[in-house]
C-alpha cells in the first residue's frame, strides 16, 4: 500500500523539531522507561475508554515487537516474548508518565501470521485487531514491525489497507525495521530506500536491540507524536474584527 501523498511530510505540519521542543533523547527515553503495565483484554470491549494518546505496535510474529517494546521502555519483561510466536492473543496496554500522570498508552497488538496458530484464531484475531485500528478513538500511532530481510508480507499489506483512510484523517505512522543489525550497511542503506517507498507517508527507521540502533530516534517521534503542540490560538485572532461584506438584495 502507498499512502497518499498528502501525508507525505516526514515532519507534520505542527509538529516541533526535537530541539523547538526543548526535549532530549535522554528525557525521550526517561519517558519511555515510565511504561507500566496498565490492562490486558481479549476482546475489544473489555479495553478501558482513554482520552490520552494511544500508540499500537503490531507486526507479523517473530518480526521482533516484544523485544522493541522492552528496548525502548529499558524493561526487560514488558511486554512478554512467548516462546512459541503468535501465542500471545490479548491486546495489552501500558501506561506512560511521570509522576503518577498517565500521558500517553503503549498498545501491544499480537503478532500475526503465524503457521502454528489454528486458522480460527488468526481469523478471529484478524478481525479483532481490524476493529481495534479503525475503531479505538484515542489511536493516535501505528508502529509497524517488520523484518528487512524479508520485507512487507501479504498481511502486512492488508493492515496496511485498513488503516489507510485513518492515516489520511492523520494518524501517524512509523515503519520499523527491526533486526537491522543482520544486514550490513549496503544493505540496510538499499532495506531504508525500499522502506521508505512502500510506507508512503510513513515514517520508516533502522532498529537494533543488538545494536543499540535507532533507539534514541523511535523514542523522541513516539514522544513527539504523544505531546503535539497546543494550537497557538492568539496568531490565529484577527487584530481587529472581520467585517461582513454587504449583500446586495436589490
Amino acid at each position: 500500500m502507498t499512502i497518499p501523498s498528502s501525508t507525505a511530510d516526514t515532519k507534520p505540519a505542527g509538529i516541533a523539531t526535537p530541539s523547538a521542543t526543548g526535549v532530549t533523547p535522554a528525557e525521550a527515553l526517561g519517558w519511555m522507561h515510565t511504561a507500566k503495565f496498565l490492562t490486558t483484554a481479549p476482546q475489544l470491549h473489555f479495553l478501558p475508554p482513554l482520552s490520552v494518546p494511544e500508540i499500537a505496535f503490531v507486526g507479523r510474529s517473530n518480526a521482533g515487537k516484544s523485544t522493541c517494546i522492552n528496548t525502548l521502555t529499558q524493561q526487560k519483561q514488558l511486554a512478554f516474548a512467548s516462546k512459541k510466536p503468535g501465542r500471545t492473543q490479548h491486546i495489552n496496554l501500558f501506561s506512560l508518565g511521570k509522576q503518577g500522570v498517565t500521558d500517553a498508552v503503549l498498545a501491544d497488538l499480537p503478532g500475526y501470521g503465524y503457521a502454528a496458530v489454528p486458522k480460527q484464531d488468526k481469523i478471529r484475531w484478524q478481525q479483532v485487531m481490524a476493529n481495534y485500528l479503525v475503531t479505538r478513538e484515542n489511536l493516535k500511532a501505528i508502529v509497524l514491525m517488520c523484518d528487512p530481510r524479508h520485507g512487507l508480507t501479504e498481511l502486512d499489506e492488508i493492515l496496511l489497507d485498513v488503516v489507510r483512510p485513518r492515516v489520511e484523517e492523520g494518524l501517524k505512522f512509523l515503519v520499523v525495521l527491526t533486526k537491522a543489525d543482520k544486514l550490513t550497511r549496503s544493505e540496510q542503506t538499499k532495506a531504508l530506500s525500499i522502506m521508505k517507498l512502500q510506507a508512503g507517508g510513513g515514517e520508516v527507521r533502522l532498529f537494533s536491540a543488538t545494536k543499540r540502533q535507532g533507539i534514541e530516534d523511535v523514542a523522541m517521534l513516539l514522544w513527539q507524536w504523544a505531546h503535539p503542540p497546543l494550537p497557538d490560538v492568539t496568531a490565529a485572532k484577527p487584530d481587529h474584527p472581520q467585517e461582513t461584506p454587504l449583500t446586495d438584495t436589490n
